[in-house]
């Protein structure tokens, strides 16, 4: 696991009222395990309130309100899904510009269930291949993304997953994903 340590990566995680609770704490665990720095960025000051599969969850602090946070000052980003959060993220012109920047930078991203909303929006679907919450399957192929209904999907520096049950691959190839990219930026002397 040496390799893939994430020892001076700086992860933002957008998030705003109404993420699913798992696909924001688990991988930011695992992130956290491994070295990163993880920063909770959202539109909401304060704090965020999350969603536990059936009804209300926790509330998180945010770390960077969403109109300072500058995408240089990240590494990789994760978008959490649940219906709400990215739902009202893709409405947000300053949301959708956050998530493109990173896709314009060529950052790795990381996307769960219905996370990837936001990245139809940003523009970044097209000729991916990635998974999602199946009711997004009509949405991305319309955004011209080939969608597979499998537990974890790498392509193009996106990591993508369909539900909590597959959290366990998303955050390992998550982790890998990062850590490689990382590894490519300190060879090639970028940051």
């Amino acid at each position: 696991m040496a390799s893939q340590t994430l020892n001076g990566v700086t992860v933002a995680i957008l998030v705003t009222d109404g993420f699913e609770q798992v696909e924001m704490t688990e991988p930011r665990k695992a992130l956290d395990e491994a070295g990163a720095e993880t920063r909770l960025v959202s539109p909401k000051d304060g704090q965020v309130k999350a969603w536990d599969f059936t009804d209300w969850g926790e509330t998180f602090p945010v770390d960077v309100l969403l109109e300072s946070a500058r995408p240089e000052a990240f590494d990789a980003l994760l978008l959490p899904g649940g219906v709400i959060n990215p739902d009202n993220l893709r409405t947000l012109p300053e949301a959708v510009a956050f998530v493109r920047a990173f896709f314009d930078a060529g950052k790795p991203v990381a996307s769960i269930c219905h996370g990837p909303w936001t990245i139809i929006e940003a523009g970044a679907a097209r000729g991916r291949r990635l998974t999602s919450w199946p009711s997004l399957r009509t949405d991305l192929r319309n955004a011209g993304a080939e969608w597979v209904d499998q537990e974890v999907v790498v392509d193009q520096g996106l990591v993508t997953s369909r539900k909590p049950d597959d959290i366990p691959a998303f955050n390992r190839e998550v982790i890998n994903l990062f850590a490689s990219t990382r590894d490519q930026f300190q060879q090639t002397g970028a940051d």
